[in-house]
């Protein structure tokens, strides 16, 4: 990610629920047998981090 980007949210933190094997596989680990573990773990991380910029402050 380009760090000279501004988000105004940039310091709030998210929540993002995900099996430990998606948290593994996105720190790196490899699951031959289950090649959709990393991709499910980096669109739920996208996703929240869209809803933490899209959504209207309360």
């Amino acid at each position: 990610m380009n760090s000279s980007l501004h988000f105004p949210q940039g310091e709030e933190l998210i929540r993002v629920e995900m099996t430990v094997k998606e948290a593994l596989a996105l720190s790196g680990a490899k699951f031959p047998l289950n090649h959709k573990l990393e991709t499910e773990a980096i669109r739920k991380l996208k996703q929240s981090i869209e809803n933490k910029i899209l959504s209207p402050k309360h």
